[in-house]
């Protein structure tokens, strides 16, 4: 099957540079914000950089028990990294791989839009029309986690 598409647009009144650092720091933050869904965290592999490895362990909130996430790309300058999803969630069950890219757009205003490109390649036979609104639902609220603790904690993340 070819690889599949989709995006998503979050708007937030967190300054940009403050939510993509949050964003990139997830599995620090996760476990503190949400604990009912992430157990706990790590980061496996690298402080930050490309190739960093990071891990999100579950409770049994989700379908599955864990993802790694790879850090493919990151550009601290222009608030945009992207991520793949190199172990665990639906890996080798829905989906031969899966990647996600997340843009942070300051706002004339003073927030920001946050824009998030997933691409993943399904695997055959299988319908992910569900999968997607559920992925949609997770990124919204990873974002809007991020975002009330960055606007919670105004030192945070500066």
């Amino acid at each position: 099957m070819s690889p599949s598409t989709w995006t998503l647009e979050i708007e937030s009144p967190a300054p940009a540079a403050r939510l993509f650092k949050a964003v990139l720091d997830w599995h620090n933050l996760a476990p503190k914000l949400l604990p009912n869904i992430v157990a706990s965290a790590v980061g496996i592999q690298g402080e930050g950089s490309v190739g960093s490895v990071r891990q999100l362990n579950f409770t049994s909130a989700m379908p599955f028990g864990y993802v790694k996430e790879r850090l493919d790309f990151v550009d601290f300058d222009k608030f945009e990294f992207k991520q793949s999803l190199i172990e665990g969630g639906d890996l080798g069950k829905k989906i031969e791989s899966a990647s996600t890219q997340f843009k942070f757009e300051q706002t004339s205003k003073g927030g920001c839009v946050c824009k998030v490109v997933t691409t993943y390649k399904p695997l055959p036979g299988v319908d992910n029309k569900d999968e997607v609104a559920k992925g949609k639902e997770a990124v919204t609220a990873t974002i809007k986690a991020a975002e009330a603790y960055v606007l919670a904690n105004p030192g945070a993340y500066v």
